[in-house]
C-alpha cells in the first residue's frame, strides 16, 4: 500500500496533532524520518528531541552501556526505552499533557537501528529494527531487505518511511504497516509487549518500585526504616540471618533493596530482576531502585538505616571510588549524614580471609556517628553469594 503525497502529509499532520510528545533516537539509517516529520508544519507539537547516536561511542553514551550488537531488536528496544525516559525528564508529568500521571501516557520513545548498503560489502542482512515505548508497552518491528535490490538512497528512504509509520501507530493514528513498504518476498515481523512497573523502572521512568511479599507492586509505599541493599544473586542463609538480627536490634521491619543499575555494568535485564524477586516471595518486601550508590539511596530513603558488611564501609572511605577525589568523598558522606541515614555494620570475611569488623576500618571521627556495629557474637556468616555461585557451576 503506497500513500499519495497528500495522504502522507495528512498522516504526519495527524501524528503532530495526536497529543503525544516524542523523543526519537535513530542510528545506522533512517534519519530522514526526522526531516519527513518536520517537513509538515506542526512538528513542535509532537517532537521534543531527535538524536542520531551514529558512532558506537555515542550509542553507548545514549544507552548507558555498549550493546552487544548495534543493529538488533534488543538495541532498538533499549533505545526506545532510553528515549522515553529522556522524554519524561524533558517533559515532566503534567506539562502540556492531556492525561498526566507519573510519566504521562502521552510520552513516546522511538528507537531505530539499521544495517544498510555501505561503501564496504556487507556480510550480513540488510535490515532495520524499529521500537516504540509508550504507556501501553513496547512494540517493535523488523524488516529484512533483499540485497542488491535498492541503492543506499532507496534503502534510506524506505527505513525513514517505516519509522514514520511505526511512530504514527504509537501515536494512535491509523497508518499502514511498514510491511507495506517491502516487496512480497522480503521478511517482516512485528511484536508488541505489555509493560509493567519493572519495565518502567528499567527504562528510567521510575526511580523506585516496592514489591510486597505477595507480589503486589507499589509506586509510593512509605520508605522503610531499615534497608538491606545487595544483589542477592542468590539470596542465601547468611542474608536471611543478618536481616533477622537487624530487625531484632532495631525493633523495626526490614526491607531488602536491589538496584537495577550498576555504576560500571549494564542494567539488569527484566527477566533477571523477576528471577531474583522470586526468592523473596512470601517472605519480605523488596525495594527495586535505580540507586547504585549510597548517596542516591539516601535521597530515595532519607532517615533510613542501611544494613551493610564491613567491606562496604571500607569502600565508602576509599577515594578511588570517588575518582580519587577526596573532596567528592566528603561531599557524599556529608549528604548521607544530612539526610539522616546511617549504617548497621556486620562482620565480613575479606578476599584475604581476614575477619573485618567496623573497628578495623579507620572511620574519620566526623563520621563515626553514622555507623553502628553488629557484635560478632550476634552475627557472622563466612560464605558469600559468589562462593555459592562458584559451587553451583562445579
Amino acid at each position: 500500500m503506497s500513500l499519495s503525497d497528500a495522504a502522507w502529509r495528512q498522516l504526519i499532520s495527524t501524528v503532530h496533532g495526536s497529543g503525544r510528545k516524542a523523543v526519537l533516537a535513530i542510528t545506522g539509517g533512517g534519519s530522514g524520518a526526522v526531516g519527513e516529520l518536520l517537513r509538515v508544519p506542526g512538528g513542535s507539537r509532537l517532537l521534543i528531541e531527535a538524536q542520531i547516536p551514529y558512532d558506537e561511542r555515542a550509542l553507548a553514551a545514549f544507552l548507558g552501556f555498549a550493546p552487544a550488537q548495534a543493529s538488533s531488536a534488543d538495541t532498538a528496544i533499549a533505545m526506545a526505552q532510553a528515549a522515553r525516559a529522556r522524554a519524561a525528564r524533558l517533559m515532566p508529568a503534567g506539562t502540556d499533557l492531556v492525561s498526566p500521571d507519573l510519566v504521562g501516557p502521552d510520552l513516546v520513545g522511538l528507537g531505530a537501528t539499521a544495517a544498510l548498503v555501505s561503501d564496504r560489502p556487507r556480510k550480513g542482512e540488510h535490515r532495520f529494527h524499529i521500537a516504540v515505548a509508550n504507556a501501553a508497552g513496547i512494540a517493535h518491528c523488523t524488516g529484512v531487505l533483499a540485497k542488491g535490490r535498492r541503492d543506499r538512497g532507496a534503502e534510506e528512504d524506505l527505513v525513514s518511511r517505516a519509522i514514520v509509520l511505526w511512530l504514527a501507530r504509537a501515536c494512535g493514528a491509523v497508518a499502514p504497516s511498514p510491511r507495506s513498504l517491502l516487496d512480497a518476498d522480503e521478511h517482516y515481523a512485528e511484536t508488541a509487549v505489555a509493560v509493567d512497573a519493572i519495565d518502567r523502572l528499567l527504562a528510567g521512568e521510575l526511580d523506585r518500585v516496592t514489591v510486597q511479599p505477595d507480589g503486589q507492586m507499589m509506586l509510593s509505599a512509605p520508605p522503610p526504616l531499615v534497608l538491606f541493599p545487595g544483589s542477592f544473586n542468590p539470596l542465601h542463609e547468611g542474608h536471611v540471618l543478618l536481616a533477622r538480627v537487624a530487625e531484632e536490634l532495631k525493633q523495626q521491619p526490614l526491607a531488602f533493596e536491589i538496584s537495577v543499575t550498576n555504576v560500571d555494568k549494564p542494567p539488569l535485564a527484566a527477566e533477571t530482576v523477576r528471577r531474583r524477586l522470586v526468592q523473596f516471595a512470601g517472605k519480605s518486601p523488596v525495594e527495586l531502585t535505580r540507586a547504585p550508590t549510597f548517596v542516591e539511596k539516601s535521597r530515595l530513603f532519607p532517615g533510613t538505616m542501611f544494613v551493610v558488611g564491613a567491606d562496604t564501609v571500607e569502600r565508602l572511605f576509599a577515594p578511588k571510588y570517588y575518582g580519587d577525589d577526596e573532596a567528592r568523598m566528603h561531599d557524599a558522606l556529608d549528604e548521607i549524614a544530612h539526610s539522616g541515614c546511617s549504617f548497621l555494620v556486620a562482620v565480613r570475611i575479606d578476599a584475604a580471609g581476614r575477619v573485618r569488623a567496623l573497628n578495623d576500618i579507620p572511620v574519620p571521627p566526623r563520621y563515626a556517628g553514622l555507623f553502628t556495629e553488629i557484635p560478632e557474637l550476634r552475627f557472622r556468616f563466612d560464605t558469600s553469594s559468589s562462593e555459592i555461585r562458584a559451587r553451583a557451576v562445579k
